[in-house]
């Protein structure tokens, strides 16, 4: 009988299920067998078969489910393979290991029936294959709501982030403009002079930020470009002005793009693409150097490509880190703030408009992104 070869070999086929998640767990991943795994699983399959050699059918179903997945909910079977389901995803295993998890068992008994000359019923092997379906349908399915529960709090923290954010840089430039207003209107000082520059300034600085932010929500929603030629010259005349700022602001080093050919054109949604480079710039004012940090900017023309550069003097990032910069929510460096992302952001504006974006970098003399677009010249 099954359920006399489940409890006599009980502790080999946890062995042996142990041995196998071992062998695939990357390194860091908790090595123990969670709480409601294997073993609670084995047991209640052979609680299961013992009900069902004793024509306790009601018994059978309280223990495993009804067959086909009805009602798994009912059963003690799926209510520990969803707690099972919330313990993995908490641990950090994919869902791909909540499949595995139950698979393993099957195998292992299997394996071992076959090395000792256990022959099996085929109604036990149905018992066994309703108890993992429904095990397995109640472990992914919760592993799914608590994954989607976490993606909607980390979307809800972003968004609130950036708001701050937002709010953050929208304040410090209105507080600029205000006190520029005010010596102007005092009479202090000329309309014409240098804190008529700063009102000036701290105006467009408003205007691209809300541009780029604008930009990102149209990014996320995945809303198509909206494109046009423009000369790349006006474009990055735009962003030296706005990244002046910036630096003052934050008291690094700005290296403005030198002269920018005037027959170069971009064919690109504008607001996409300043939302591209002005997260890049931003990315580089937050990861130079704490003393004597700089940003610069760079803009020409290479074959039929037009590369626009940005580079700080950051401490560099190592190859692994780069191959997962652009992806959401990642993070390199040691300051952590914001959501990571920014990056993921501008990729997918350049992308948008048939453009790429890449990074390089060495280690202590900071990172380089180029944006790589279709060359175009105004007619």
């Amino acid at each position: 009988m099954m359920y006399e070869f489940l409890t006599k070999n009980r502790g080999e086929l946890i062995t042996r299920c142990r041995d196998k998640v071992a062998l695939r767990s990357p390194p860091g991943m908790p090595k123990d067998e969670l709480v409601h795994g294997v073993t609670v699983f084995l047991d209640q399959l052979i609680r299961t078969l013992v009900a069902e050699r004793g024509a306790d059918t009601q018994g059978s179903r309280l223990i495993s489910g009804m067959p086909g997945g009805r009602s798994p909910a009912a059963s003690e079977i799926s209510d520990s393979a969803t707690r099972h389901g919330r313990e993995l995803i908490g641990g950090g295993f994919t869902v791909e290991e909540v499949v595995h998890d139950y698979g393993d068992l099957c195998q292992a008994i299997s394996d071992l029936a076959f090395e000792t000359g256990t022959e099996i019923g085929a109604g036990e092997f149905r018992t066994l294959n309703r108890c993992l379906d429904n095990a397995i349908a109640s472990a992914v399915t919760e592993y799914i709501h608590q994954r989607d529960l976490l993606a909607a709090d980390r979307q809800a923290i972003a968004l609130n982030e950036r708001l701050g954010a937002f709010a953050h840089e929208m304040r410090n430039l209105l507080f600029a403009a205000r006190l520029a207003r005010r010596a102007i209107k005092a009479g202090d000082v000329g309309v014409n002079g240098a804190t008529a520059g700063v009102l000036d300034r701290a105006l467009a600085g408003m205007g691209n930020l809300i541009d780029r932010s604008l930009a990102e929500v149209r990014v996320t929603a995945g809303m198509p470009a909206r494109r046009c030629l423009f000369p790349l010259a006006e474009f990055i005349a735009e962003i030296n002005l706005s990244a002046v700022l910036e630096a003052q602001v934050k008291g690094y080093a700005f290296i403005e793009s030198g002269v920018v050919d005037p027959s170069l054109a971009l064919d690109a949604d504008r607001d996409l693409m300043l939302a591209a480079v002005g997260n890049l710039l931003q990315n580089g004012f937050k990861f130079s150097r704490a003393n004597g940090g700089v940003v610069s900017l760079r803009a020409h023309a290479e074959g039929d490509r037009i590369l626009i550069e940005v580079e700080d003097n950051g401490e560099g990032l190592p190859a692994d880190v780069l191959q997962t910069l652009f992806r959401p929510f990642s993070q390199a460096g040691e300051n952590r703030s914001g959501l990571g992302l920014g990056l993921s952001i501008s990729r997918r504006s350049v992308e948008a408009n048939d453009g790429t974006l890449s990074v390089s970098s060495a280690s202590g003399s900071g990172c380089v992104f180029t944006i790589s677009m279709p060359r175009h010249r105004l007619s």
